[in-house]
C-alpha cells in the first residue's frame, strides 16, 4: 500500500483495546501534545459490517493506534495507510474489501468498507467536543474531504453524509439509575460497571430528589422494587425525565396494578408507553445475576434502537 519504496514508515501496532468514542478523542487529544496525528473514519459500508458508520482508529505517527472500523481484520492496514496520508501531508480516502484494490486485505463479512483518513493539523475541535461530553451533550464533527477539514457542528440522528461532508456523531456513555433496595440492586450495578456504563444508585432518602437531577437523555432508569407504594413516586418523577430506558421489576400483573394506578393518578397512554415492564430482555429469570444480564442487554439493545 505504500507507493513510494523510498518511504520507510513505522510497522502499525495496537497501543489500546477500546471502541470507546470517548476514550478514542482523549487517546487522540493526549498524543497529539507529542505526536502527529490521523483519524481514520468508516463513511461506507457495502453489503455486510462488522461495525456502524463513523466508526473510527486513531493513528500516531509512531505507528500506534487504537479503535475499530471492522472486526479487527484491517484495523493495521488502515493504520498503515493514515501513516502514509501523515507521511504525505495530505488527506486520502481507502476502500477496503469489496470492489477494493488490495486483493490481500478481505472482509470476512464479505462486504467492503470505504474509510476516510484525515491528518489532524489542530486539536481543538476534539477538546470541544471532549468538553460537550464531559457535561453529557452530544455532539458532532464535519469532515470536509474536499477541504481536508473537521469542524465541531451541531448533531443529527444519524451519523453519515451531508452533501460533500461527513458526519460523525458523539454521544455522551450510558448511564444507569438504579432505585431500589434489593439484591438485584447489587448485581445490576456491578454487572453495570463492568460493561463500562456509569452507575448512579439512588439512595432511598434521597432517591426522589436527586433522580430528575441525574437523568438525562443517555440515562436508563431501573426500578427494583418489590413494593408499588415504595415504586410509585420514583416511578413518577423518571416519567417526568428524558431517560431513554425506563424498566421496573415484576410480574405481569403487577405491571397491570401498575398502569392502573397511574391511570388513575392522571397519567396518559404515551406516558404509560415509556414503561418496560416485566423488565428486560428475556425473563423470567430466577436469580439476580440471570437478571442483571436480561436487564442490561435490554438496555443496550434499547440505546442502540434510539441512537444507532
Amino acid at each position: 500500500m505504500n507507493d513510494n519504496p523510498l518511504l520507510i514508515l513505522p510497522t502499525p501496532a495496537r497501543a489500546l483495546l477500546t471502541d470507546d468514542p470517548i476514550e478514542l478523542l482523549k487517546f487522540a487529544a493526549e498524543a497529539f501534545k507529542d505526536s502527529q496525528v490521523a483519524i481514520a473514519t468508516l463513511v461506507e459500508i457495502r453489503g455486510g459490517a462488522a461495525r456502524s458508520l463513523g466508526s473510527q482508529v486513531i493513528v500516531l505517527s509512531d505507528g500506534r493506534f487504537a479503535g475499530y472500523v471492522s472486526g479487527g481484520c484491517v484495523e493495521a492496514a488502515v493504520a498503515a495507510e493514515a501513516l502514509l496520508a501523515m507521511a504525505e501531508g495530505r488527506d486520502r480516502t481507502v476502500r477496503f474489501g469489496d470492489g477494493s484494490p488490495f486483493l490481500d486485505v478481505v472482509l470476512p463479512c464479505g462486504g467492503g468498507i470505504t474509510v476516510a483518513i484525515h491528518v489532524m493539523r489542530r486539536m481543538e475541535e476534539f477538546e470541544r467536543a471532549l468538553e460537550f461530553l464531559r457535561l453529557r451533550q452530544a455532539t458532532a464533527l464535519r469532515y470536509s474531504p474536499a477541504k481536508q477539514t473537521l469542524d465541531l457542528v451541531e448533531p443529527v440522528e444519524r451519523a453519515g453524509w451531508l452533501g460533500d461532508d461527513f458526519l460523525i456523531i458523539y454521544r455522551p456513555s450510558t448511564k444507569v439509575v438504579i432505585s431500589g433496595q434489593t439484591i438485584e440492586v447489587r448485581s445490576v450495578a456491578r454487572l453495570a460497571e463492568c460493561s463500562g456504563f456509569e452507575v448512579t444508585v439512588l439512595a432511598p432518602e434521597r432517591g426522589l430528589r436527586l433522580i430528575e437531577d441525574v437523568v438525562d437523555p443517555f440515562s436508563a432508569v431501573l426500578l427494583l422494587h418489590h413494593d408499588l407504594e415504595q415504586e410509585m413516586p420514583v416511578l413518577e418523577a423518571a416519567l417526568r425525565t428524558s431517560c431513554f430506558y425506563l424498566g421496573a421489576l415484576g410480574s405481569r400483573r403487577t405491571h397491570q396494578l401498575r398502569l392502573n394506578r397511574l391511570l388513575r393518578l392522571g397519567h396518559g397512554q404515551p406516558e404509560l408507553a415509556r414503561i418496560k415492564a416485566p423488565i428486560g430482555l428475556f425473563g423470567p429469570a430466577r436469580d439476580s445475576t440471570s437478571l442483571a444480564l436480561s436487564i442490561l442487554a435490554d438496555v443496550a439493545a434499547s440505546r442502540s434502537a434510539a441512537f444507532g
